[in-house]
């Protein structure tokens, strides 16, 4: 039997900023997303990577699949955090 994973966050009050971050990363990544909707981009990446995506049951989607979607969305906003952390440091006097 397949295990689900634990997508609970360590810091529940957290979620608002995640997903106002998501929708700036994507945004910048070229995708329009509903701010009030930030987990629907993943269907907008899917389309642009040519995988069958669509609410409801994906049972039919290979792991390789979902991952790039899953990736393309990950991968951009960890750039971007770096991307940040690099100007936050750049900015720092020592």
């Amino acid at each position: 039997m397949a295990r689900r994973r634990n997508r609970s966050l360590v810091v529940p009050e957290a979620r608002q900023s995640l997903d106002r971050f998501k929708v700036h990363v994507m945004k910048l990544e070229g995708y329009a997303v509903d701010p009030a909707r930030p987990n629907d981009v993943k269907f907008k990446v899917a389309d642009s990577l040519g995988i069958p995506l669509h609410e409801g049951d994906n049972g039919q989607l290979t792991t390789e699949a979902a991952g790039k979607v899953g990736g393309e969305i990950g991968g951009a906003m960890v750039r971007e955090m770096i991307r940040m952390a690099k100007l936050q440091l750049g900015q720092q006097s020592l």
